[in-house]
């Protein structure tokens, strides 16, 4: 699937506010500076669709975007580490669990995971929170670039062995990718393509 016309529609911190098109909407969700922003822009072909920056915690609120008028894409804030106040970051975790008790559109969550780094606590809990709500979702390991492809393969491993001694009969699905080199884009596009394919 290719990405033709990519169409920012509204950013707020209402759940009620979100668009009422009666159409597929795929969040995009992830720990603060885990390369959200890029992996957005990547594989919608658009540079400057989501802001990136090297500040933690840029995303602030839920932003929706109207993808070839079919599906949305929806760019919600980072959770755990963000230079913000306490307040702030209390409110995205209202802001956050309230999208996803309340918005009946979305049909998967993708949960970007920094692929060098350890199981995060909060990337953990998070997973957990969204399994026991009967969230569906899957796993996109961000950065894979930095690593040779035999660690990608390792750490990949060790992340969903990791998942299923803690609390999983099973790992999640997963899609790796690099918003510098394109890796998993093909995939990702197509993972939504063939939900949305079921759905009709």
């Amino acid at each position: 699937m290719q990405i033709h016309s990519a169409e920012f529609v509204i950013s707020n911190t209402d759940v009620g506010k979100c668009p009422k098109d009666p159409i597929p909407e795929y969040a995009f969700i992830g720990r603060s500076n885990v390369g959200k922003s890029s992996l957005i822009n990547m594989i919608t072909n658009r540079k400057g669709l989501a802001k990136t920056s090297g500040t933690p915690g840029k995303t602030q609120l839920i932003n929706h975007f109207r993808m070839d008028n079919r599906w949305f894409l929806v760019d919600l804030p980072g959770y755990g580490y963000a230079r913000v106040s306490k307040k702030q970051r209390k409110g995205f975790q209202k802001l956050i669990t309230d999208y996803f008790e309340k918005r009946k559109q979305l049909v998967c969550a993708f949960v970007l995971i920094d692929l060098r780094l350890e199981p995060q606590k909060t990337d953990l809990e998070f997973m957990y929170w969204l399994g026991t709500n009967s969230i569906p979702f899957t796993i996109v390991f961000t950065k894979a670039d930095k690593l040779k492809p035999a660690a990608v393969s390792r750490k990949t491993g060790e992340y969903l062995q990791k998942l299923t001694e803690d609390a999983w009969e099973e790992a999640p699905p997963h899609i790796v990718t690099s918003a510098q080199n394109g890796t998993g884009k093909d995939e990702l596009l197509g993972y939504i393509e063939h939900i949305n394919q079921q759905l009709k």
